[in-house]
């Protein structure tokens, strides 16, 4: 979810019946919390998902999760929000979910989930580069998180707020995203990663009952002007074990 001229774009997986793979559309709203459904706005002859929109030097960009690529790939809008174009390939050769970005330090940073396909990521392995389209390295700690899908795979946009960096992941231990925490990375360099769990309570959990009985996976948080926070959020119905 962006904000541009004081109109919200919402970006989302859409499931295509037909083909039987993800694409990218979107919605608008003037408020937050009214919205209208648009258009597709990027499809490829595979799946897509977990649409990762934002900005660096004034143009738009997303990486959205492309895993059946076994790649990270990067796009950049030539007619926002419905043009969309293939920049290149920042990371290759595994079949990575949910990939994350954040500028912090002079430098781009990627999280993204590896692990057992489709939905148990338990690796969070971590890359950085010096320039958004220039050669990303895997960070010497990388994976930062191992062995564990109840933090691995990444949850939504890193947030930055009150000198803290934040970052969210998805409990996928049962299932698929059935719950999301937060984390406060205290340390990242090109040669250390550190990182404390915010808060015992997850972020968001199932509610048991309409459209996250189950789970839910995915928040992207933003503080308004007047101080108070509006957030996009995902849940699921039905339980995927």
């Amino acid at each position: 979810m962006v904000q541009i001229d004081h109109r919200w774009y919402m970006f989302f997986e859409v499931w295509n019946l037909r083909t039987q793979k993800g694409e990218i559309g979107f919605a608008t709203s003037e408020n937050g919390f009214l919205w209208a459904y648009r258009q597709i706005a990027l499809a490829e002859p595979f799946h897509l998902s977990y649409p990762y929109v934002f900005q660096s030097k004034n143009e738009w960009y997303m990486v959205p999760e492309s895993f059946q690529t076994n790649s990270i790939r990067l796009y950049r809008a030539t007619n926002f929000p419905t043009g969309w174009s293939f920049v290149k390939t920042l990371v290759e050769g595994r079949d990575y979910v949910d990939s994350s970005l954040l500028f912090l330090n002079d430098r781009w940073w990627l999280f993204t989930g590896l692990g057992p396909p489709p939905y148990r990521a338990n690796r969070m392995c971590l890359y950085y580069a010096d320039e958004l389209t220039g050669r990303w390295r895997e960070h010497r700690k990388s994976p930062v998180v191992e062995g564990n899908a109840h933090i691995a795979r990444p949850a939504g946009r890193v947030l930055m707020f009150d000198g803290k960096v934040i970052r969210f992941a998805q409990d996928c231990e049962l299932g698929y995203g059935l719950q999301v925490r937060a984390f406060e990375i205290t340390e990242l360099t090109t040669r250390r990663y550190h990182e404390r769990e915010v808060s015992e309570s997850p972020v968001l959990k199932a509610s048991g009952i309409g459209w996250n009985a189950s789970g839910m996976h995915h928040i992207d948080p933003h503080l308004l002007d007047d101080g108070r926070w509006v957030a996009c959020v995902d849940g699921q119905i039905a339980f995927a074990a």
